[in-house]
């Protein structure tokens, strides 16, 4: 591969756009996911593979079940009664993260 360098400005959100020639170089599109590793202070931008996101289906079926409440400008009205009062409870419930976790945890 050829070298590539381009310059971008950081926007006050913090963001900026990937140039062209770097998206082209990376083979990525709209969609495609992104890694920034920082390497001995430098940040390398790395394509992340589809096998490399290990995204889980029932947080994924949460997820889409949420935007699509927030399109809809609700307030979880899709979700069931009882996971809506759960989930209400647990999110007014103080939380330390030093506090064990209950239960199985499959990792």
């Amino acid at each position: 591969m050829n070298f590539v360098h381009e310059v971008t400005t950081i926007t006050s959100k913090g963001q900026i756009t990937l140039p062209k020639p770097i998206r082209q170089a990376l083979g990525v599109t709209v969609g495609s996911k992104i890694a920034f590793p920082l390497r001995k202070g430098e940040v390398v931008v790395t394509r992340v593979e589809a096998e490399d996101t290990h995204e889980d289906p029932a947080i994924g079926a949460f997820l889409t079940l949420l935007e699509r409440d927030i399109g809809a400008g609700g307030h979880l009205r899709t979700a069931p009664d009882k996971l809506a009062k759960v989930m209400t409870a647990a999110a007014r419930r103080a939380r330390s993260l030093d506090e064990p976790i209950e239960g199985k945890v499959a990792l």
